[in-house]
């Protein structure tokens, strides 16, 4: 970027920064400012497309790792025991039926993708991202389980997302290379396997070592942020080396370092709530400088008629089937269904499949559907988190309606 375009980012940043209280509680998010000055950016020719793309997948793959070891660690296990039908429903039975149904939408609207291929962009589409509805979530006045609910759902659904889309992914990979000859098979166990045995081994024994050095008064809360990053980045890099997948490894670490510590992980939503917040603007700045340009462009009938169906129709049918039968009232299951917003786990699983798979016959397109998909979720669910915020919340207050 020039300097005139790093000085325009700062002043917004400084600017978002100072109203952050009052923008969360209108109809504008985060992502929202920062993806639109992403593309105002980029419309103003102050970036350079092949540099802020090179710096979008290293600060990608940074945020991807913090946020799913963090979104992991700071689970209330707790809660999830106390209120586990709905969001164990959803995880179980709501992703996999979203993934079957977008599969089968797909397959009608992309007749000449792979068939793998298809299956790939229907997983990438699956994951949630509860940071592009902050308002609904985050908002004392909706009722807790409705946002235990969603929290917990955003929180988990990516992590076990990333076995399908790297399954997927093999699959689709070991069709054009392998020719008949498992190694592409044994390449997904590989990764899904060992990523798992590190994550959980290296994040539980990290927890032990930070609390032990605690107790003993060998550190100070001040590094205990620092020791976290240390865990991180041996689950990655670990995993890397041993040839398991560095990401499966960070969610799997953060599970195993969140039970380890039971709850004691204040510092790890902490540093996310600030640092880590950085990053998610940052990677929503450079996707509307970089990506996003080249997805709008390439918006076809097919790509948006699929997208809309993801939102409007796909995610609310599988929600809605994955809670028969439970408490959930129907406008609340209509609620959860809507607030599935595709965020940063949809972006940066297709950047993860594009540089690690580079085999693919519509990478490209998968790319392009995906951060097209980010936007238009970026503006709709971003629009409509806070009014939908206050109407649930009123409608908690007065109670079910006779026809509820």
């Amino acid at each position: 970027m020039s300097h005139v375009s790093l000085l325009v980012v700062a002043l917004a940043a400084l600017a978002f920064a100072l109203y952050a209280q009052r923008i969360a509680q209108s109809i504008v998010t985060g992502p929202m400012v920062f993806l639109a000055l992403g593309l105002a950016i980029d419309a103003a020719g102050g970036v350079e497309i092949a540099a802020a793309e090179n710096i979008l997948h290293v600060l990608a793959e940074i945020t991807l790792v913090l946020v799913l070891f963090s979104d992991a660690a700071t689970i209330d296990f707790a809660k999830v025991r106390r209120n586990h039908l709905w969001p164990e429903r959803m995880l179980l039975l709501a992703i996999p039926l979203a993934i079957v149904f977008a599969f089968a939408v797909a397959w009608l609207l992309l007749p000449g993708w792979p068939v793998w291929e298809i299956a790939l962009l229907a997983a990438i589409l699956a994951p949630t991202d509860a940071a592009l509805g902050q308002a609904v979530v985050t908002n004392a006045a909706v009722p807790e389980r409705i946002r235990q609910t969603l929290a917990i759902e955003s929180g988990l659904n990516d992590g076990l997302t990333l076995p399908v889309v790297l399954f997927f992914a093999s699959m689709a990979v070991g069709d054009l290379s392998a020719n008949g000859h498992p190694s592409w098979l044994l390449f997904a166990a590989q990764q899904i396997g060992l990523g798992t045995l590190v994550g959980v081994a290296v994040g539980a024994l990290g927890a032990l070592a930070l609390s032990f050095s605690a107790a003993n008064r060998l550190t100070d809360d001040a590094f205990e942020g620092i020791a976290v990053l240390g865990i991180v980045a041996t689950c990655y890099f670990l995993a890397h080396i041993l040839g398991g997948n560095e990401f499966l490894a960070a969610f799997t670490g953060g599970l195993a370092f969140g039970a380890v510590m039971r709850g004691r992980c204040a510092f790890v939503f902490e540093f996310m709530d600030s640092e880590g917040q950085l990053l998610v603007l940052g990677t929503f700045l450079l996707l509307g400088a970089t990506l996003a340009p080249a997805a709008i462009a390439s918006a076809d009938f097919a790509t948006v008629a699929l997208i809309l169906l993801s939102l409007f129709a796909i995610r609310p049918l599988a929600v809605w089937l994955s809670l028969w039968r439970t408490d959930a009232r129907p406008l609340t299951k209509l609620f959860l269904g809507w607030f599935g917003p595709r965020g940063l786990a949809t972006a940066l699983f297709a950047l993860l499949v594009l540089s690690e798979f580079d085999l693919l016959q519509r990478g490209d397109d998968l790319l392009n559907v995906a951060i097209l998909a980010v936007l238009v979720s970026a503006l709709l669910h971003g629009l409509s988190a806070a009014p939908a915020a206050r109407w649930i919340a009123r409608r908690e207050k007065r109670g079910p309606s006779p026809s509820e």
